[in-house]
């Protein structure tokens, strides 16, 4: 199974925020011996949500939506949610008893009393108004919850709420597709040599080797190896461990002068 992050919120696209979902999506994936397919960043305009949520419910990835989902008028998910999949938007019963113990703790705190009427309160309710038979997803930091519909799983905005809940999708729903053990990265920087003339190495590596991805990462500034490419094999550690010395004997016909190897 393929995962997709879709990022939602104009105040990412403007710069007023800094996103910080897609670098921790890939660690918790990546620690987890998975890896990120895509990640599309998206502003609030229900036209364009509403044809990403589309895409997202077809195309069978594990797809996580990170914003949009409270009940401020620019917050468009849950309702472009319901649109893409053709279903009514309902109060879960699960969600309203979370978000009822969020207000009777408020309540509590603040010594008032519990006003289910009170307009604040149906605000708070409507954050637990999504697709009709989507599933909860529990929001260990305030209670109030995020949900999901299939293998889309729709969580908030905030990092401090949306990063637990995705490891727990990850830990719970995904776990029989964990591969910590599955997946090794090797590879080693090339000083003085161009992409074009190790091409030709990169796809006989790739064809000798089924399953084995063969990578190359130029860079031109780096602080401590200035211009260098890194060229890697990944893929399963047994052939990548069959690959990479196939590698190192390439670059050595090439006469390519070679730095620090590196395993991930």
């Amino acid at each position: 199974m393929n995962f997709g992050l879709l990022i939602i919120g104009d105040e990412i696209l403007s710069g007023k925020r800094t996103d910080k979902h897609l670098p921790k999506v890939i660690e918790l994936l990546s620690a987890r011996g998975l890896s990120l397919a895509w990640a599309h960043y998206v502003g609030d305009d229900p036209q364009r949500i509403t044809a990403e949520l589309v895409a997202a419910f077809a195309s069978g990835d594990a797809v996580f939506s990170c914003g949009g989902i409270g009940a401020t008028p620019d917050d468009h998910t849950r309702r472009c949610a319901a649109v893409a999949l053709g279903r009514p938007l309902v109060l879960h019963p699960q969600a309203r008893e979370l978000i009822m113990q969020r207000v009777r703790t408020m309540a509590q705190e603040q010594g008032t009393p519990v006003d289910e009427a009170h307009p604040d309160t149906q605000r708070r309710l409507e954050m637990g108004v999504f697709p009709e038979g989507a599933q909860i997803i529990e929001n260990p930091f305030n209670k109030v919850p995020g949900f999901s519909v299939g293998d889309v799983h729709f969580v908030p905005g905030f990092p401090v709420m949306a990063h637990p809940m995705i490891e727990t999708l990850l830990d719970t729903r995904y776990r029989e597709l964990h591969r910590r053990d599955a997946w090794r990265e090797r590879s080693v920087i090339v000083f003085g040599a161009m992409e074009a003339s190790l091409t030709p190495l990169m796809e006989a590596l790739e064809a000798r080797f089924p399953g084995v991805k063969v990578f190359s990462l130029p860079s031109v500034d780096h602080p401590e190896w200035g211009r260098h490419i890194e060229l890697g094999v990944k893929g399963e550690p047994g052939r990548v461990d069959e690959a990479y010395p196939a590698l190192l004997a390439g670059l050595h016909e090439h006469g390519a002068r070679l730095g620090t190897e590196l395993v991930r």
